[in-house]
């Protein structure tokens, strides 16, 4: 095993380097065989989620692998469709997984989505609108979630996509692990510290940028990479992060850039330097700012970079 751990405040670690599945759907063999060669190349942490409709593909990897089920942190989430039925939505992942159980279980999004509407996954109004189910509170999502733990079909329970506003309409009760869209261009140092002080872990979804993100080519990254000795800028992307104690979880179908995410991260957290983080964190404020995956739910989310609801 090559990922080092990070502690959760509920006594479980988490491997800082896990093994991303979205935007993973077109073609289920090579899912399969891509969890099945991550899990073989040495990673122990594998993130997919109801919403990414290759859950079983997934489970068919780790079955493949033959790395035994305990040796892996399996994280999943649930929709916005099934915030009124959450243990509907488990039961369905854990049965695409083939297992009995998650290691984490997240919410996918603070927004609670017509579970009646014209769509399973993302029902629409009429005039164009996300289809939100405004009499729902979230707080009543949290409490479903903690019932998941009780009855023992997950070990630990977060939270993915809430800003800081969000995370306090549920935080007076619980103490949650969040996830988030972390990456040089949108680093979220402000809400990082607040939840340092809350004891939360969090976790880049989004470590080196969406689909055609410009983070690859950056120059402050590229030159650190060069003077340091790395092989590639995303080495440099990933190992900042780790730095920061952050769970990181790029995506790969490829076998090579598969284990090159895993050892240029752990790499660069060896080698990166107090003055290339510094660097690091100011590429953003230095005028690169960017958040590069922004649904229009309709309502304010609490981001401070996030447009204004558009009615």
């Amino acid at each position: 095993m090559l990922s080092h751990l990070i502690a959760l405040h509920n006594g479980q670690t988490v491997p800082a380097i896990g093994l991303g599945t979205w935007q993973s759907k077109l073609n289920a063999s090579e899912i399969a065989r891509a969890v099945e060669h991550g899990l073989k190349a040495g990673y122990r942490h594998i993130d997919c989620a109801w919403f990414y409709g290759n859950e079983k593909e997934v489970g068919d990897g780790l079955r493949a692998s033959g790395v035994p089920r305990e040796e892996v942190f399996v994280t999943s989430k649930v929709w916005g469709t099934y915030h009124r039925r959450v243990e509907e939505s488990l039961d369905q992942t854990l049965a695409n997984l083939g297992t009995t159980y998650l290691d984490l279980y997240l919410v996918h999004w603070p927004i609670a989505m017509n579970p009646n509407g014209n769509h399973p996954v993302m029902p629409m109004r009429p005039n164009g609108n996300h289809d939100i189910d405004e009499s729902w509170d979230i707080r009543d999502t949290w409490k479903a979630m903690e019932a998941m733990v009780k009855k023992g079909k997950v070990k630990a329970i977060g939270v993915s996509n809430f800003s800081r506003m969000m995370l306090e309409r549920i935080l007076p009760t619980a103490e949650i692990i969040p996830a988030l869209e972390l990456h040089l261009y949108n680093p979220q140092l402000k809400l990082l510290d607040y939840l340092k002080s809350k004891k939360i872990v969090p976790q880049a979804y989004s470590p080196l940028g969406s689909t055609g993100a410009p983070l690859l080519t950056d120059e402050f990254a590229t030159e650190i990479a060069k003077k340091r000795g790395l092989k590639s800028t995303s080495d440099v992307l990933l190992g900042y992060l780790l730095t920061k104690d952050i769970v990181v979880l790029p995506k790969s179908m490829s076998p090579s850039r598969i284990e090159s995410n895993l050892t240029g991260a752990l790499e660069a957290y060896s080698v990166l330097t107090p003055e290339d983080i510094k660097i690091l964190d100011g590429v953003a404020v230095g005028g690169k700012q960017k958040r590069f995956i922004m649904p229009n739910w309709g309502i304010d989310l609490g981001f401070d970079d996030w447009p204004a609801p558009t009615k």
